[in-house]
Formats: C-alpha cells, structure tokens, sequence
C-alpha cells in the first residue's frame, strides 16, 4: 500500500501544475471580457436605433414625401462615426437596395447577411486592424410596420419578421 509519504511529491507537482494551470487561464478573461463589453454595447445600440426608428417611423412619417426614418438615421450612424464611436451600415438583405451604398460589401457583410437569412439572429467577427481590436457585428432587420412598405414597397411580400436587411456594427474593443 502506497503511503502518504510517498505521494506528497506527486502532490505538490500536481498543486502547482493546476495553479499554473489555474493562473494561465486567469490571465486571459480580459480579452474576454472586452468583447463581452463590446458585445453588450452592441446589444444597447442595437435596441436604440431601432426602437427610435420605429417610435419616429409611428409618430412623424405620415406620407411617402415626409423624410424617410432610413435617411435621418443614415445622417445619426455618419455623426457616431465621425466623432469615432462606432460604425454602423445600414445593409440590404433583398437584393433589391432602397440605396445602393447599402449593397453588403465582400467579406463580413456577405457572410452575415447569409447567416441572418438563414435564421441567425446575430452574426459576429473579432477583428484586428493597425493594432486593434473591433466587434464587428451585424443584426437583422425585419418588417416590423405597415408604414415600412410606404418607401420600400418591394418588403409588402415579406414573411413576417424575414431579414430584409441588417444593421453592421463596428465597435472598438477596449
């Protein structure tokens, strides 16, 4: 029978390879953590945008003349990023764009347009670019009002709550 004596080497070797173990792993959450923060930011603009879009979409466009809550939110996403927030990109998902800046370009917009269409509800990358890190992400947007079709009227046959587009996020990582 093996003593306790004859074991207490093997022991401390283990208890010291699971703290380095331990201690190695907890070195690396603030990676983590940081895109779980940009994540989370994203989560909240995400919300932002489109409950403001639809709340001004109910109570301030009335006619096809009146300025489309598309155009207005356009000039918010350039004013983010011109004072170095966040970007974000409006991006058709059918094909037929309102505008055609909002065509997905190569890449992580194609990827994610075909991710949401396919019925995911987010689709997300870690990027790096000259030394850092950004969240890219991109949300679907649906149909969500009648008053949708008064300016995009190729939605009226859309399966209720299909991606018609998405918003794409770039988000630093800090």
């Amino acid at each position: 029978m093996i003593r306790f004596q004859q074991l207490r080497p093997w022991l401390a070797v283990t208890l010291v390879m699971g703290s380095v173990v331990l201690m190695s792993h907890a070195a690396d959450p603030a990676p983590d953590a940081a895109v779980a923060r940009a994540r989370k930011q994203a989560q909240m603009l995400d919300d932002l945008y489109k409950t403001a879009i639809v709340l001004i979409t109910e109570n301030y466009v009335e006619e096809d003349s009146d300025l489309a809550a598309g155009d207005a939110f356009q000039a918010l996403f350039k004013a983010m990023s011109d004072k170095g927030y966040h970007e974000v990109r409006l991006l058709d998902a059918t094909g037929e764009p309102y505008d055609t800046d909002n065509t997905p370009r190569k890449g992580f917009e194609q990827k994610a347009i075909k991710a949401l269409k396919g019925g995911a509800a987010t689709y997300e990358e870690v990027v790096e670019a000259d030394g850092k890190r950004s969240l890219r992400i991109a949300t679907a947007v649906p149909v969500v009002m009648k008053k949708c079709v008064m300016c995009h009227g190729h939605y009226a046959d859309a399966k209720p709550g299909a991606a018609i587009g998405a918003l794409s996020y770039t988000i630093p990582i800090e």
